[in-house]
């Protein structure tokens, strides 16, 4: 199923910085096999409190000097105005255009929120102090957020980033395209009208997967966790699986004319390369 007919559909990329030298050697391969798919820019991970600040940074710097757009994930639970503008200036200085602005998580142990709740406050205030010279990517959760009440205060949460300034929205990933439609129907309604881009995760691990879907609240539709609970540990039948599935959710996707594809790699490049082959893109 090659459809080049769409082959200009925006992708961006989303990797984790890593813990070792082996693992930055590992993710700079796998960067040289993704870029040739022209991604729009690549986005970086940041730990809860901010843990991996520095990886991050480092990350966001060598994509830059490899001529590709970088967007580094940016918390601010725990921050204080004055960390926050110190870090925006270093962005600034080091010719960072574009910023995913999270709340982000409260590591374990941690007493306080610091100086901003939501991330809403943290997209204000990036304004206020930067005026449009950052793009802005905000979450959107389309099965809703794990904390949220109930889904009117998480689509409140959400209008609440939109108005603060956010220029798109990435979404946590899912499996229903429903879920996807609904959320963006909703958001526009409710005055929130900017892009909204899908998160993707390939299906390559069903234990992981299931792991993740888990603690970030996306559902899993019954049909695929017991396919995959079938293929036991045969993986090479669970890639293919997944690769099938994953497929057929971005064709749905693309037909119905998304502002682009967001890929959660997991530092692979294998998975990302097969969806887009079969995609044509």
């Amino acid at each position: 199923m090659t459809q080049s007919s769409s082959s200009s559909l925006p992708l961006s990329f989303e990797f984790f910085p890593p813990k070792t030298p082996e693992g930055a050697d590992k993710l700079t391969a796998v960067r040289q096999q993704l870029y040739p798919l022209g991604p729009e820019y690549c986005s970086v991970t940041y730990g809860a409190g901010g843990t991996t600040q520095d990886g991050t940074l480092q990350t966001v710097r060598a994509i830059l000097a490899e001529g590709f757009d970088a967007a580094p994930h940016f918390s601010c639970i725990g921050a204080t105005r004055a960390s926050v503008r110190e870090q925006l200036q270093q962005f600034q200085a080091e010719g960072i255009r574009r910023i995913v602005a999270l709340r982000g998580d409260l590591p374990s142990g941690y007493g306080g929120f610091g100086e901003f709740r939501y991330a809403s406050e943290l997209v204000a205030f990036i304004r206020e102090e930067t005026g449009r010279h950052f793009h802005i990517e905000v979450a959107a959760y389309p099965e809703m957020h794990p904390q949220a009440r109930n889904p009117q205060a998480d689509l409140q949460a959400y209008v609440a980033k939109v108005q603060a300034g956010a220029d798109v929205a990435l979404t946590q990933y899912f499996f229903n395209s429903d879920a996807y439609f609904r959320f963006v129907d909703e958001a526009a309604k409710a005055g929130a009208d900017i892009p909204v881009v899908p998160g993707i995760m390939p299906i390559t691990n069903s234990s992981q997967l299931m792991r993740f879907s888990d603690a970030c609240g996306a559902e899993i539709p019954r049909w695929i966790r017991t396919r995959l609970e079938g293929f036991g540990d045969d993986k090479a039948s669970i890639q293919a699986f997944g690769l099938e599935v994953i497929v057929d959710l971005c064709d749905q996707l693309r037909c119905a004319g998304v502002p682009g594809l967001h890929f959660y790699t997991m530092n692979q490049s294998g998975p990302v390369k097969a969806i887009c082959e079969q995609l044509g893109l």
